[in-house]
């Protein structure tokens, strides 16, 4: 017998966050689901500061929340309850990789930290969807515990160069996303080998004695991929690309023609019908 869906994962740009900011209908649909008594659980790519938390908060306030494409937990009380750290060592090389190929670069720490040290305009875009500001850093000294690096990308040989050069260090995961905040440029996550949504899904799935057969995916990007097969429920966005949707088992409207909120009732139906 199918095990119901108790804990639905939620991505941010693209599922939660479209063009025109977080559409009305999806809070609605995430307090019905809420009191229906399903879990409700962020799942992306952004650090747990800024617009990414309040999302978090507001979508489930007691709930855990996935960051930084897995690299953190975040509990309902603000507390990072989970961490995945870069090696240092590793962290030199993806620091030289962007400065080899003048890739813009951002530094995320497991304190909150978040540095750059370049005043790229990619990058001040970012932190305005993001929120909040990056510290001017040299890059060379970054207080902290190093979680993950980003490069902000727009398509040109040097990123190219950097991805392929990604792709073949085996000490590393590469998170590749886009957002509808900032149409064209590439946010291209790294974190350590074996961080990924999927696996901190699987741990906040444990918290709450379920596994991920017990857990729908909401997403749209390949770098959701991985959680919407494994999941007892993958469902795709309308604005997701046709790979993401092919592997989905359910693919709903757009995130601007409230797709999740589709999502989320049709969710909600199915666990009041146990």
């Amino acid at each position: 017998m199918n095990k119901p869906i108790q804990l639905v994962l939620i991505d941010v740009d693209g599922t939660l966050f479209g063009p025109s900011g977080v559409p009305p209908c999806a809070w609605d649909a995430a307090a019905r689901a809420r009191a229906a008594g399903l879990h409700l659980s962020i799942c992306t790519g952004r650090p747990g500061r800024g617009f990414a938390l309040e999302y978090a908060e507001r979508l489930d306030p007691e709930g855990f929340h996935i960051f930084e494409s897995g690299a953190v937990v975040v509990s309902g009380h603000k507390e990072a309850v989970r961490v995945s750290a870069l090696p240092p060592q590793v962290y030199q090389k993806l620091l030289a990789l962007s400065r080899a190929y003048t890739v813009p670069f951002e530094v995320y720490t497991a304190e909150g930290g978040f540095y750059r040290e370049t005043a790229h305009p990619d990058l001040i875009a970012h932190e305005n969807m993001l929120g909040f500001g990056a510290e001017l850093q040299n890059l060379d000294r970054i207080p902290g515990q190093i979680i993950r690096v980003q490069y902000v990308s727009r398509p040109s040989p040097g990123w190219r160069a950097v991805r392929e050069a990604l792709r073949v260090m085996p000490e590393v995961e590469l998170h590749e996303a886009t957002s509808p905040g900032i149409l064209g440029v590439g946010f291209n996550s790294v974190t350590a080998a074996g961080v990924s949504k999927r696996a901190a899904a699987e741990w906040v799935a444990a918290q709450l004695g379920l596994d991920l057969r017990q857990c729908a995916m909401v997403g749209d990007g390949e770098n959701d991929l991985e959680l919407i097969r494994a999941a007892g429920l993958g469902i795709a966005m309308g604005n997701a690309p046709d790979l993401v949707q092919q592997a989905a088992d359910r693919v709903v409207n757009s995130v601007g023609e409230c797709g999740l909120e589709q999502a989320l009732d049709m969710l909600r139906e199915r666990y009041l019908e146990r």
